[in-house]
């Protein structure tokens, strides 16, 4: 009698052990694998913030670089405004040129052809 008790006893406090160890294992690789994506969210919303700063610095760029071109288009045409050379003839090969450098200027500018 006492022996059948001793071994049930036994048994059920290995697998009580077993048990516990079992889910001390699981709360431990849970809890690693929780540090784990923290740690990886934490980059990857210092990448985001980091992306964008770089964005807004591009469009400040940009806004810049427009007013810019918008003053010196100015400053041309006020320059042109009291200018004849409107009046004057221009080659045919000076024409054609100047008018291709402004199609492709225009064309390599035009966003609305990727968007298609």
């Amino acid at each position: 009698m006492i022996n059948k008790t001793t071994v049930i006893l036994t048994f059920l406090c290995t697998l009580f052990f077993y048990t516990t160890i079992n889910q001390w294992l699981a709360k431990k690789t849970a809890q690693n694998k929780i540090t784990e994506l923290t740690n990886e969210i934490a980059q990857t919303k210092q990448k985001a913030e980091s992306d964008n700063q770089i964005v807004a610095n591009n469009e400040q760029e940009k806004v810049k670089l427009e007013n810019q071109s918008q003053e010196r288009q100015e400053q041309m045409n006020e320059q042109l405004k009291d200018n004849d050379c409107a009046n004057r003839f221009v080659p045919m090969p000076v024409s054609a040129s100047l008018y291709n450098r402004a199609k492709n200027l225009r064309e390599s500018t035009d966003t609305s052809q990727s968007i298609k």
